[in-house]
């Protein structure tokens, strides 16, 4: 067990550090904190050191160096098991910190827009914090290291039940949660900065946050989940809202990506139906409700039960078609507040929302796993040109016949 008696509090994410800070005080741990962590306490009344003080150095050049300090490290990084290691402290005149609650600059979140500048981005690159938190979790048998908001109240609780103190398995497992989270920070800079200099580089790193469980995966027996690519649009599919309905399943996510794709490829409102990854029907109109009828009658039994895909806001003569029929998911820019209420009158619907941007795909890559690799290809997303088409035949297409070639050529 180690005992906390001194901790380092420095967040970006100051979710939860109020009340954490207000335990820790009152079981008598001593808060050392920067910048904003220090502003913020102390705003709540809080007595906490600043680590000017024990530095005995400001901060300089507009916050970037804070903490890379022998006082601040050493205090992190000496082994109680080591006397060498004490009696140097004790020359020194450093007190060891015990626990270090550290969180990194926002640099997923900030490169996700897109209108993230490159310089904006890379006053997101946090150095001082990553250094700490690796300090703290190299030294995790006699350090706490605290990285994720979530885990305040467990450690608070384990703290209460045992005089201060939390137990070797707990700092080991915080130092994992540590490194994952400095090595996910780390990867999500790399794969930004890399993506304007190779197509295809030598060594291929993605990085991917887990979005939420799924019913099931591609059988009933398999499990399954859902990743968000860090770095990738916001209005790439995996980030779309679910606004009603049940869990997806592993298929019904094939099928609407399936059926998302198609529908941003045509120009007029229109109205894309899967059904296991096939199109059952798919049409466009001036009208949506119009489209979904063309749509339908390509095929109404399959209809039933099919994913259903509309780049046009859902208004209500539209949900009350599909209301009319069993459908599994219903995907769509929007949908007015007429639409969805008669949607959700639906348990068994699911209803996702996302904006519509036909260049979400432009940054990404097509990828397909084979036994010990992966393929990987830019997408094929390319407009056709119907001047660079070569006329084989005697005839040339009328008009008409040319709207419906390009038509079927999209599908």
């Amino acid at each position: 067990m180690v005992k906390i008696k001194r901790a380092l509090v420095s967040v970006s994410n100051k979710a939860g550090v109020v009340g954490l800070a207000r335990e820790l005080l009152e079981m008598g741990v001593e808060i050392i904190s920067t910048g904003g962590t220090e502003s913020k306490l102390r705003q709540e009344g809080f007595e906490v050191t600043p680590i000017s003080q024990i530095t005995g150095f400001p901060e300089m050049l507009d916050g970037r160096v804070k903490t890379l300090h022998p006082h601040v490290h050493g205090a992190i990084l000496a082994s109680r098991e080591n006397p060498a290691h004490m009696e140097e402290l004790e020359r020194m005149g450093i007190e060891p910190i015990d626990m270090v609650v550290v969180n990194l600059y926002p640099f997923a979140e900030t490169v996700a827009r897109q209108e993230t500048t490159l310089q904006e981005a890379v006053e997101q690159i946090d150095i001082g914090g990553v250094t700490l938190i690796r300090a703290a979790a190299k030294n995790f048998a006699n350090v706490a290291v605290v990285t994720n908001p979530k885990r305040y109240s467990s450690i608070l609780l384990e703290m209460r039940r045992n005089d201060g103190a939390l137990s070797e398995e707990t700092l080991r497992s915080l130092a994992v949660e540590a490194f994952r989270h400095t090595a996910f920070y780390d990867e999500n800079i790399y794969v930004y900065l890399s993506k304007s200099f190779e197509e295809f580089p030598d060594t291929l790193n993605m990085v991917f946050k887990k979005k939420s469980d799924l019913r099931y995966g591609e059988n009933p027996h398999q499990q399954a989940a859902l990743y968000q690519e860090i770095g990738a649009p916001s209005s790439s599919l995996a980030f779309a809202e679910q606004l009603h309905g049940k869990e997806l399943s592993f298929n019904n996510v094939l099928d609407v990506d399936a059926a998302w794709a198609l529908a941003k490829e045509l120009p007029l409102p229109a109205v894309v139906m899967i059904k296991h990854n096939n199109p059952c029907g798919v049409a466009m109109a001036e009208r949506l409700a119009t489209a979904w009828e063309k749509a339908y009658e390509c095929d109404k039994v399959s209809a039933f039960g099919s994913v259903m895909a509309f780049n046009r806001p859902v208004d209500e003569d539209t949900a009350a078609l599909i209301n009319s029929i069993f459908v599994e998911v219903a995907i769509a820019p929007s949908f007015t507040d007429s639409a969805r209420n008669l949607l959700q009158a639906k348990e068994d619907i699911r209803l996702l929302q996302l904006p519509l941007e036909r260049e979400a795909y432009s940054s990404l890559k097509d990828l397909k796993r084979v036994e010990g690799g992966l393929l990987v290809q830019t997408y094929d997303r390319g407009e056709e040109n119907r001047n660079e088409m070569l006329l084989v035949g005697e005839r040339a297409p009328s008009e008409e016949q040319w709207e419906e070639m390009m038509f079927a050529w999209r599908g």
